[in-house]
């Protein structure tokens, strides 16, 4: 299952293999981390512990990561590496824009961040 043109990590090793590249960025509304993956393909996986609150807060931290990375990976995460998202303690109430811009940054501050190109543009639109 894909989440907005992004394939999910789906296997432990996976998230294991990212939290072991040490490239991560952590910020008010969630930590990415972030691991070279399979050439031309983007990859994503989302984790929240019990810190971030009870079932029902975490899984809506979860919602809202998955609608985020499907709104911005797809436009403007580099191709060719595997991304997690780790929800934080504020993610659940966090407004909606502070949690995209904190991934907008995050992406930048890793180098990963890519212009929207027009062909890419039609792309995400059509999905």
């Amino acid at each position: 299952m894909a989440t907005g043109g992004v394939e999910r990590l789906r296997r432990r090793a996976d998230y294991l293999r990212v939290q072991a590249a040490e490239r991560r960025v952590a910020l008010p509304g969630l930590l990415l981390q972030a691991a070279p993956g399979e050439a031309g393909c983007r990859r994503v996986g989302f984790t929240a512990s019990r810190k971030v609150g009870n079932a029902v807060a975490r899984n809506r931290a979860k919602r809202r990561l998955k609608a985020l990375a499907g709104e911005i990976l797809p436009l403007h995460a580099a191709s060719g590496h595997d991304y997690v998202l780790v929800a934080r303690q504020a993610t659940p109430a966090r407004e909606f824009q502070a949690l995209r811009r904190d991934l907008e940054s995050a992406l930048r501050k890793l180098k990963l961040w890519q212009p929207v190109m027009a062909a890419a543009a039609g792309e995400g639109s059509a999905a």
